[in-house]
């Protein structure tokens, strides 16, 4: 995760990962990732709120792909 964040902060994406302890004593989704700017535009902004944190990777990587970003290209 550490490496796909500074992949997405050199190209000026701002991004957030986060678990939220209250949330996870509440059963609730716990796990949220926030992507903006940079090279996904102006108006891009993207959240994810999620059970796991695989989940959340998994739903930015898929958002990326519709950005026309891949860190493993």
């Amino acid at each position: 995760m550490l490496e796909l964040m500074e992949w997405l902060a050199e190209r000026g994406v701002t991004t957030v990962f986060k678990v939220d302890g209250e949330r996870m004593v509440e059963r609730r989704a716990a796990w949220m990732v926030i992507v903006s700017g940079g090279s996904l535009g102006e108006d891009s902004f993207f959240r994810a709120d999620l059970a796991r944190p695989d989940s959340c990777l998994d739903s930015l990587l898929a958002h990326l792909e519709t950005k026309g970003l891949s860190p493993f290209a």
